[in-house]
């Protein structure tokens, strides 16, 4: 099943100021994981491209005020994310900067029959133009990459050696 958009309730307890927020979902069949595990096969699988825009964004970003990475030498990061925090049912990272605070929920649920569904929810509060700004430029980018990185968490022979 390919990932499709869903509704997303403002305010969310993760981030109770957030000015925007997008979700998508994807349903699992015939396999049970944890939040770890989808943070996992979603986050660590990203394809060449959105890892090179990535990779552009965070040369950019300091540029411009804006938090490029955290500091990769932190035991809690996944695809250099901060960890907020992990149980069976969500994993929930993000960072705040003087610009925007954000938040990248992954969540699993009970789907039909056998399923699962496995959620990622963006959550971002702007705190000045550049914020703004900055949002506005990434959300075309945005709406193309968490699709894809949700399409690996269906995979179910995913493994980290298959990251490219």
């Amino acid at each position: 099943m390919r990932p499709r958009i869903a509704t997303v309730r403002l305010p969310n307890a993760w981030l109770p100021g957030a000015d925007w927020a997008d979700r998508y979902e994807v349903l699992v069949l015939g396999e049970r994981m944890t939040a770890t595990e989808a943070a996992r096969r979603a986050l660590e699988s990203a394809p060449y491209w959105a890892r090179s825009l990535l990779s552009f964004r965070n040369r950019l970003a300091p540029l411009v005020g804006l938090n490029a990475t955290a500091d990769t030498r932190h035991s809690d990061l996944l695809a250099s994310l901060p960890l907020m925090h992990s149980d069976n049912r969500q994993m929930v990272f993000g960072y705040d900067d003087r610009h925007l605070l954000f938040r990248l929920v992954v969540d699993v649920g009970e789907g039909p029959a056998d399923g699962q569904i496995v959620g990622v929810t963006t959550l971002v509060r702007r705190r000045s133009l550049m914020g703004w700004l900055y949002l506005a430029a990434a959300i075309p980018f945005h709406k193309v990459i968490i699709p894809s990185l949700l399409t690996a968490v269906e995979r179910p022979c995913y493994t980290a050696s298959r990251r490219r």
